[in-house]
């Protein structure tokens, strides 16, 4: 039996193993910086920087997904869903649908005009997922990532 529920404070540790699987999973574990303590303040803190649902399945977690609400100045606003990641041996039971649709309904509930994600080029059973429940995408813009190094660089310009 499926069960999604908000995540809690208690549910950091949850929360950052599950990341790490799905950096694992992209081969991209070394890329993970961020602690428990980074979860639980920056998601359950005074001033929440994201969401997150936990997917449960007769008891045992399931997946995840973490959002968090931006603004577009074209489209007003809307969620961007940063992971949707269901454990393998939990695939192929409409976990990633149902946490999707969560998202969905919470986005609507809240006057979202959407939902923003990306996916692996290949990830083709999400990318059919997704394109079975009518997402779209769109390739007139690449994504930009201005961190580390150059981003100190940067920040230094500023006077």
């Amino acid at each position: 039996m499926l069960l999604i529920r908000p995540a809690t404070p208690d549910d950091a540790a949850l929360l950052h193993a599950m990341i790490r699987e799905l950096a694992e999973y992209e081969h991209e574990l070394d890329q993970v910086t961020i602690s428990e303590n980074d979860l639980r303040r920056d998601g359950f803190g005074e001033k929440p920087r994201f969401r997150a649902l936990i997917a449960e399945w007769d008891g045992q977690t399931a997946g995840y997904a973490l959002f968090f609400e931006y603004y577009s100045t074209w489209a007003g606003r809307a969620f961007y869903l940063e992971d949707l990641f269901v454990r393998e041996k939990f695939r192929g039971r409409a976990i990633g649908t149902a946490l999707l649709a969560h998202v969905a309904r919470m986005a609507v509930k809240e006057h979202c005009r959407g939902v923003h994600w990306e996916v692996l080029n290949r990830n083709t059973k999400a990318i059919e997922m997704y394109r079975q429940i009518g997402a779209k995408f769109p390739d007139q813009s690449r994504r930009v990532l201005l961190a580390g190094d150059a981003l100190q660089r940067l920040a230094k310009k500023a006077s």
